[in-house]
């Protein structure tokens, strides 16, 4: 199974932006369809974007479309997740997340393999 380690996450004014990274060990990355969620305070986790295996395909959720770009280095068996023009609605602690499943749609937790620890994220009005 596959360990993952979020970074980058921290305190950003509203219109700021922030990168996120999610490195993986012990299996290749190559091997997962990955994914991030997010969990706002008082809120359940919810999906916010997830790319294919190659890289060639990425979904986002309809809240962040036009302002995160999720990527993927395999050789670096890492995944970014960029976050531009924040909002504080986007504030909440981010998850990284493994599926071994080939990317059909949006990725949904109960198919998740493996899952970081979370990354907080606050943006400030």
């Amino acid at each position: 199974q596959v360990q993952l380690v979020e970074s980058g996450g921290g305190l950003v004014q509203a219109g700021g932006s922030l990168r996120l990274s999610c490195a993986a060990s012990g299996r290749t990355l190559g091997s997962y369809t990955m994914g991030w969620f997010r969990q706002a305070p008082g809120k359940e986790r919810e999906f916010v974007a997830a790319i294919s295996r190659s890289g060639g395909r990425t979904i986002y959720a309809d809240s962040v479309k036009g302002r995160f770009t999720i990527s993927r280095d395999n050789a670096k068996n890492t995944v970014y997740l960029q976050m531009n023009s924040l909002k504080p609605e986007d504030t909440a602690v981010y998850y990284c997340a493994a599926d071994g499943h080939p990317m059909g749609g949006r990725l949904t937790q109960n198919a998740i393999d493996s899952w970081g620890q979370g990354t907080q994220v606050t943006v400030s009005s």
